[in-house]
């Protein structure tokens, strides 16, 4: 009986090693990207930390999808761009106002759910393969509206327009007693760092909804229609009604998340918001970072995003630092990022076949 206790002991310990380290390297990108305008204080950082605050609350919504309910779709940025483009259609037509705002991320919101619905209703009922083929059929449809549609979306070119006020560069957020923008740790304090704010917090609290969704009996469920769908309904539940809802849960917060990518970015077109290869970097970054669990949506995503942006640069570099050495400079030029992103991306599924937060939790619980 007491070894028994003491077996018990030993693997709910290993367990809570396994989460608490997942939750610290969580904690860590949070506070991060909390204090990033102050840490990295140049454009591009800021654009990194934006664009991983947006992409962390676009990547857990396609989560709740594949790795929650196991619904594998490619319509992801279909409804990423729906909100994109209606907030950026507004903001070009009734100029940069909070109302146009409203009323253009309400319509792309509001588009996203009729499509939602009409996809879930016709199509959750057929196997998987097909499902995923009507939803890439209907994420392509999309893509080609985008660009022919020009008098609306600007075509090929896209949308270029202007945020509201707040979050112009000239705004000021705090001035000292001679009227000139406040510097605090020598950023200034203006539109800019309102806007990044705006995309932070609001992608925290799109974060903090989808958690309390895993964690409800709505998550349970789900869990339970990916594990054995025909149990699931078997003992009750409607699964097509659940998996629809799902479905719509997800491309409500997909479209709010291009809600806030159009404000941040103040261009949307159809590279930015609806391509294939953004649908690939969603998939690839929940891979990373662990299906079925929102924190791994944080890590994939900050993992990815650094590497996509800063690994042509460590790796001129790493060229400089070996030029004396043979062969290895020319294997580290930068022109051959996208092989050496290839080969880590290759390492993570093999060293972290989970992921890195579900091989961790994993390992953490034998």
């Amino acid at each position: 009986m007491t070894d028994t206790s003491a077996t018990s002991h030993r693997a709910a310990k290993r367990f809570n090693t396994g989460r608490i380290a997942v939750y610290a390297i969580v904690a860590a990108i949070g506070l991060a990207l909390m204090f990033a305008p102050f840490l990295f204080p140049d454009v591009r950082s800021q654009q990194v930390a934006a664009r991983i605050c947006i992409f962390i609350a676009l990547v857990a919504s396609y989560d709740l999808l594949i790795g929650y309910t196991g619904i594998v779709s490619f319509a992801h940025t279909m409804f990423f761009g729906l909100g994109a483009y209606g907030t950026a259609i507004a903001l070009k037509q009734m100029g940069p106002g909070w109302d146009a705002v409203f009323l253009g991320g309400s319509a792309g919101v509001a588009a996203a759910i009729i499509l939602a619905i009409a996809i879930g209703l016709l199509s959750l009922r057929v196997k998987a393969i097909f499902f995923a083929m009507v939803t890439l059929a209907a994420a392509s449809v999309m893509m080609v509206l985008a660009s022919q549609l020009s008098d609306f979306t600007g075509g090929e070119d896209g949308l270029v327009y202007s945020a509201p006020k707040l979050f112009s560069p000239a705004t000021k957020l705090m001035t000292g007693d001679d009227g000139k923008v406040l510097a605090v740790f020598d950023v200034r304090m203006n539109g800019k760092i309102a806007a990044y704010y705006f995309v932070f917090l609001s992608s925290l609290a799109l974060f903090f909804a989808m958690l309390r969704i895993v964690a409800s009996p709505l998550g349970t469920v789900l869990e339970a229609i990916r594990e054995n769908e025909l149990r699931a309904e078997a003992i009750g539940y409607r699964v097509v009604a659940y998996r629809t809802a799902i479905f719509v849960i997800a491309a409500v917060i997909a479209a709010l998340a291009g809600i806030l990518w159009a404000t941040w970015l103040k261009y949307t077109g159809p590279d930015t918001t609806l391509s294939f290869a953004i649908m690939i970097d969603i998939l690839l970054m929940v891979v990373i970072g662990g299906m079925g669990t929102m924190h791994g949506a944080v890590i994939g995503v900050t993992v990815m995003s650094l590497a996509q942006f800063y690994l042509k640069d460590l790796m001129e570099a790493g060229a400089i630092a070996t030029a004396d050495i043979p062969v290895l400079p020319h294997l580290l030029e930068p022109d051959r990022w996208l092989l050496w992103l290839g080969v880590l991306f290759i390492l993570l599924v093999y060293f972290f076949p989970a992921g890195i937060a579900g091989t961790l939790m994993k390992k953490a619980g034998e």
